[in-house]
């Protein structure tokens, strides 16, 4: 990675900042990011990489890292795969391909295994299931707000189906991850769809990442940072310094326990994203419950 991860001068210490996208970095109903510009401002000064993690394809992510003026790697498809664009990375990992202007590291199985998968598992529960692989451009527009362009993109998939259950109402989840799980594969859930993946996940991703940059710069004090509102975001902040849970309308009262370093935001979306990056670059040593919780 190129311009590497600092805060400051000699002795400060190097952050790496994963984030997840939507109810996170992005407005969940506009995709704006424009309320988090004062602390994404703050890491581009600094030089600290804001590594996006999402559900998202490499193509869409592809448009917005460089739209929010990133070189830093990012994560597509809840852990798929690690991307390194080509002009930020001088020295990719072994297992990282030439492909499409990235260095591609797949950690994921193909799509078109999901695809073929998710179809056997609505066959054997009897449920109204639809992927994004059946779904129109105007139908992906519909669920998620989305322009044609941008639909375009999310249906570049490559290590992720996307899904929802119509039928039965209330689905017994349980069924449904047993199902996955006698494939080799899991399900996770985020905020607007179900996804089928296979045994990656976000922390798998973050785990691996994390080990290449200490590899890359041994000699550096690395503090890492997590930010998601999401179930399918936990195991990602399992693996940080500083977990963030993004306030949304839901509720976690397990995570306490299981993340006890944890922190919650006063703001949704990219305001808490602001407030939360702003205070741990401000107060890199800081533990337990901070003021913005």
């Amino acid at each position: 990675m190129q311009n590497g991860p600092a805060l400051g001068g000699d002795g400060a210490p190097s952050f790496l900042i994963f984030t997840d996208l939507d109810g996170t970095l992005l407005d969940h109903a506009t995709y704006s990011w424009k309320e988090a510009e004062p602390a994404l401002a703050l890491c581009r000064r600094a030089h600290v990489p804001v590594i996006l993690v999402s559900s998202k394809t490499r193509a869409e992510m592809d448009v917005l890292r460089v739209a929010l003026g990133l070189s830093s790697p990012f994560i597509s498809e809840n852990g798929g795969g690690i991307f390194f664009p080509i002009e930020g990375t001088s020295a990719p990992p072994p297992a990282a391909v030439p492909d499409k202007g990235t260095w591609k590291w797949s950690l994921g199985p193909p799509y078109e295994k999901l695809v073929e998968s998710l179809d056997a598992i609505r066959k054997e529960l009897g449920w109204k299931i639809r992927g994004f692989s059946e779904m129109s451009p105007q139908e992906i527009s519909r669920l998620t707000g989305l322009d044609t362009e941008s639909c375009r993109l999310a249906s570049m998939r490559e290590f992720d189906e996307p899904f929802v259950v119509a039928e039965p109402e209330n689905a017994d989840m349980a069924s449904l991850h047993g199902a996955a799980e006698r494939r080799g594969l899991h399900v996770t859930t985020g905020g607007r769809f179900h996804h089928l993946q296979g045994q990656n996940d976000k922390g798998a991703a973050v785990t691996k990442l994390i080990a290449w940059v200490r590899d890359q710069e041994p000699s550096s004090r690395l503090i890492t940072v997590a930010l998601g509102d999401s179930p399918n975001d936990f195991t990602m902040l399992e693996q940080v310094d500083h977990p963030v849970l993004i306030r949304s309308g839901r509720r976690y009262p397990e995570l306490a326990y299981k993340i006890p370093d944890l922190k919650i935001t006063q703001k949704t979306g990219p305001r808490g994203w602001n407030e939360a990056v702003s205070e741990i670059l401000g107060n890199p040593s800081k533990g337990g419950k901070s003021e913005y919780v």
